[in-house]
């Protein structure tokens, strides 16, 4: 009997303050984030690879601060008519528009308060205007990835709760044993199992993970 081709279902994720993992490589961006409005500068960065947790972050910021989130590739000078704070997401993107670059410059030299992310420490983001240059390399930057066997663990288990999946401990840890070190990999991964106990129709156990691991490699 053929395999049940399970439905392209969206699962939400749960991106309250609270369903935030912290761990040692991002307690002190969290920190930062909780410690709004007494930011000792009005703008601020987060880095980190992608599915490292800058989107929750910024997201629960922008709750906070009634911020409003701009890709920094679209930013013209008609972003200057905001005064409300913003998340400039993705300022690392190469290269930006010169109109983005000065309206960037504008933002951060007027004072207004900021969040911008990137994959890379803001003083290696690509930029051709040098005043902006300067500004990025004197930003306060946190980085978002640290991975260790508890973080990784813990991202796990939420993805998994986030699909209202409960799956034993040996899941979980094969998965950390086995996987690439990176948020992206447990996330992709994740999804593959959900997909793969739907079709199958079984749970998801050491089996079904051991298989598709085998897969992988």
């Amino acid at each position: 009997m053929p395999a049940q081709i399970p439905l392209p279902l969206v699962t939400p994720a749960k991106l309250r303050r609270e369903d935030f993992i912290v761990g040692p490589g991002n307690e002190a961006a969290v920190g930062f984030i909780d410690s709004w409005p007494a930011w000792p500068a009005p703008a601020a960065a987060l880095f980190g690879p992608a599915g490292s947790g800058k989107s929750h972050l910024t997201g629960v910021w922008a709750d906070r601060a009634g911020a409003e989130t701009v890709e920094a590739a679209v930013l013209t000078e008609s972003v200057l008519a905001k005064r409300q704070p913003l998340v400039i997401e993705n300022a690392d993107q190469a290269p930006l528009a010169p109109e983005a670059e000065t309206a960037l410059f504008a933002l951060l030299e007027r004072g207004q308060s900021l969040l911008l992310t990137g994959r890379e420490r803001p003083a290696a983001w690509p930029v051709r205007l040098p005043d902006l240059a300067s500004r990025f390399g004197a930003l306060i930057a946190f980085p978002l990835w640290a991975p260790d066997d508890a973080l990784l663990a813990g991202l796990a288990h939420k993805l998994f709760a986030d699909r209202q999946l409960s799956v034993p401990e040996a899941v979980v840890e094969q998965m950390v044993r086995s996987l690439e070190r990176s948020p992206a990999a447990i996330r992709d991964f994740v999804a593959r199992a959900d997909a793969a106990a739907l079709a199958e129709k079984r749970p998801i156990n050491l089996g079904l993970i051991r298989g598709l691991l085998a897969i992988t490699g």
